[in-house]
């Protein structure tokens, strides 16, 4: 499988300029993890770090879960990989193959994807229960983003320590 990144327009709406930034930020974390094996996503890049490129696949499938389909689609949806509403069990890759979380977190872009073009708009609001506020789509779009960026920045040294490929 190869992932096709586009790069976001320069010259766009705020709407389609944040969902093709989103979507570039989601084709940079199916690229570092493309072509491995389980084995390979379940490597650490220092022994201290439980973080793994298979962790990332799980974390950002549940991120993606939580916000357009908890949130702002109020479904009333568990977590993927945790009973008790505790997010850091998605990092633990031992329950899973690169296959189970890859299908998981395309599952839940999709999701995504499908909540976010049938929203009138980026001030459409959703219920953030853990901080017990309304949130706009426009927050939770620039969130995901954020989470995103911050997350690939560990997948360039996760992959670098697989098999030294840097860049993408």
């Amino acid at each position: 499988m190869t992932t096709e990144r586009i790069g976001p327009p320069l010259l766009a709406g705020e709407r389609e300029t944040l969902r093709a930034f989103l979507d570039f930020h989601r084709a940079t974390l199916a690229m570092k993890c493309e072509g491995l094996t389980d084995e390979e996503l379940r490597q650490r890049a220092v022994p201290s770090s439980q973080l793994t490129l298979l962790g990332l696949l799980r974390h950002l499938a549940e991120v993606e879960r939580a916000w357009f389909r908890r949130v702002i689609d109020a479904q009333d949806v568990p977590l993927l990989w945790s009973d008790t509403g505790d997010y850091q069990q998605a990092y633990d890759p031992s329950g899973s193959t690169g296959a189970e979380a890859f299908a998981a977190w395309q599952r839940e872009v999709e999701h995504s994807r499908r909540i976010e073009r049938a929203a009138a708009s980026l001030d459409v609001t959703g219920h953030q229960a853990r901080w017990g506020e309304d949130v706009s789509l426009r927050l939770v779009m620039l969130h995901m983003m954020h989470e995103y960026a911050r997350h690939n920045g560990h997948a360039d040294l996760l992959r670098e320590a697989v098999d030294g490929s840097v860049g993408v």
